[in-house]
């Protein structure tokens, strides 16, 4: 038996599932509410699972927004999780409240720190089920639009791009885990992303910018996607007309559609910090939503080219020292910065890296892709395509990045990843080490099946609905042991994954490590994870700026 048989009996059972529903049966809307309620049924599962510090984050939010008048949101530091977040956020805590006190008056009690009553638990777990409402509906949306662009007739439910979406979406593994059971919004706020996008795309312009200015006022890291939203809009909505050669004719700007743009996002802004503008505290909100004080890394490290520029300057510094050599250093600390601590410090051997470098790394990284639609105007796909490169230069690039903000690029992604097979590659790579990264937030005995299984049914399920979705491009033989659709070194890097999660949840602690080394499994996984995050990277830029000459040219060739 080959290496290629080998590979094929691991996933002949779901293969089997995935090829026996023939298009006679139910369509991709006909199934999308029964998934719906599938994934519901496993989210409240979850409900008695363990729950971070963010639980306690937002049961004080919701206690500060329901107790103290608004002047005093943003200056409130009973607890040390001080609010944080634009102020749409806040006034959504603020109704979340409102319901809350009919479940448990104590979780509103400013002074009441890390309470977690039965009641508080059921509440949070299940307004986050609830708000995924928005998840659904932007993700239907979603799913019509796609399904406009996949010619080919599907010969089965699970080979249709409209119904591997939704699933995509809707059971995405990090939504399950971030959300679910480590807690957090983020469903609800992707579903305001994926609402602009497919509005957008759908020729809904204003709307598109409406519901993405709402978004910027629920949470602002998704500034990190702004420019692809502002220069997109400007090309396609401002200006009306393009030269022979696809290039902007500057006259066409339209004044009207311009001041039109500019109103939604100035209105729905001026809602949002209006009041803080008009009590003075318009500096205090802002140092609230961007603490620079925080440093260059979150204390777990994101898969990002920090983590791999810290990395490097530890070992460029024990290889000096053991070589006689003595590198300068003004650690700001004791500890060491990879002792997992937030904290500034200094690296010891290469260059300490300030906020402005990482402003300007980031907005560099992401002219090119930012030229590409205003110069080629390539339509949805390159729209969306922007997106997912603009999330990526903040995530590798970006100051004080959270682990989390690698779902900003799997989310967009898995909209391309069913309409071109290039763009599916690039998907599995990502969304398989990217949704691994994530894995040391769940660090709980009892969590550890949960988390294993549920990456396992996504991930298996992606490779083999997006192979057969692209069955037809995708021609390659599958050599001993590859993945579908990826390379042989790209599978060999994913299947190394296996060695290196026996590693971190066994053989570490097994060898009595945990003691002396904690940081090590943390550092192991962010930095083997950074190594395939910035290679997709690399390899979707390619894709993005030069897969359509590439192919012109090979069919020339040929």
């Amino acid at each position: 038996m080959t290496g290629k048989d080998h590979t094929s009996m691991l996933f002949l059972p779901l293969h089997s599932l995935l090829s026996c529903q023939k298009m006679s049966g139910p369509t991709w809307l006909e199934a999308f509410l029964p998934l719906v309620g599938f994934v519901t049924a496993i989210k409240l599962l979850l409900i008695p699972s363990y729950h971070s510090t963010d639980f306690e984050v937002h049961r004080n939010w919701l206690a500060i927004t329901h107790s103290l008048p608004i002047s005093k949101w943003y200056h409130e530091n009973t607890s040390e999780w001080t609010l944080d977040y634009p102020p749409f956020f806040a006034h959504f805590e603020f109704g979340l409240s409102k319901i809350a006190k009919f479940f448990d008056p104590k979780m509103l009690e400013v002074t009441n720190l890390n309470y977690d009553s039965k009641a508080a638990i059921y509440f949070q777990r299940l307004s986050v089920i609830v708000t995924d409402l928005m998840l659904v509906y932007a993700a239907k949306e979603c799913c019509a639009v796609t399904k406009t662009l996949k010619r080919r007739q599907p010969t089965s439910l699970f080979g249709d791009s409209a119904f591997v979406l939704a699933v995509l979406l809707l059971s995405n593994f990090g939504l399950f885990i971030v959300d679910h059971i480590h807690f957090q919004y983020n469903g609800f706020l992707f579903g305001l992303l994926l609402l602009s996008v497919a509005k957008i795309s759908q020729g809904e312009n204003l709307t598109g910018a409406f519901w993405f200015a709402v978004l910027l006022n629920f949470k602002h890291i998704y500034l990190y996607v702004a420019p692809a939203f502002i220069v997109y809009l400007l090309r396609s909505y401002c200006f009306t007309e393009s030269n022979k050669d696809n290039s902007v004719r500057w006259r066409s700007l339209s004044i009207v559609r311009l001041a039109a743009l500019g109103f939604i996002v100035l209105t729905i802004t001026g809602i949002s910090f209006g009041p803080f503008i008009a009590m003075n505290q318009l500096p205090q909100v802002l140092s609230r939503l961007f603490p620079f004080k925080r440093g260059l890394c979150h204390a777990y490290w994101a898969p990002n080219f920090w983590a791999l520029y810290n990395i490097l300057d530890k070992f460029l510094t024990v290889a000096g020292k053991r070589a006689g050599f003595t590198a300068s250093t003004n650690l700001t600390t004791s500890a060491s910065m990879t002792g997992g601590l937030v904290q500034e410090f200094e690296h010891s051997f290469l260059p300490t890296v300030p906020p402005l470098v990482t402003f300007l790394l980031t907005a560099v990284t992401m002219m090119p892709a930012l030229f590409r639609i205003w110069r080629h105007h390539d339509g949805w796909r390159g729209f969306v395509r922007c997106i997912v490169l603009c999330a990526y230069s903040s995530f590798l690039f970006g100051w004080h990045v959270h682990e989390k903000a690698i779902l900003i690029i799997i989310l967009p992604l898995s909209l391309l990843a069913v309409t071109s097979v290039d763009d599916a590659r690039v998907f599995l790579l990502l969304s398989t080490v990217g949704h691994y990264s994530l894995f040391p937030l769940l660090f709980t005995r009892p969590e550890t099946p949960i988390k294993v299984c549920l990456f396992c049914a996504f991930t298996v399920f992606s490779f083999l609905a997006l192979q057969q979705i692209h069955r037809v491009e995708d021609k390659h033989p599958r050599p001993a042991l590859g993945l579908p659709l990826l390379s042989v070194l790209e599978s060999l890097y994913l299947w190394l994954l296996v060695a290196l999660f026996l590693y971190t949840d066994g053989v570490h602690p097994l060898l009595g490590l945990s003691a002396q080394l904690p940081f090590l499994p943390l550092l192991l996984t962010s930095v083997y994870c950074a190594l395939g995050v910035t290679y997709s990277w690399i390899k979707f830029y390619r894709l993005c700026l030069f897969g359509h000459e590439i192919k012109k040219s090979h069919v020339k060739s040929s």
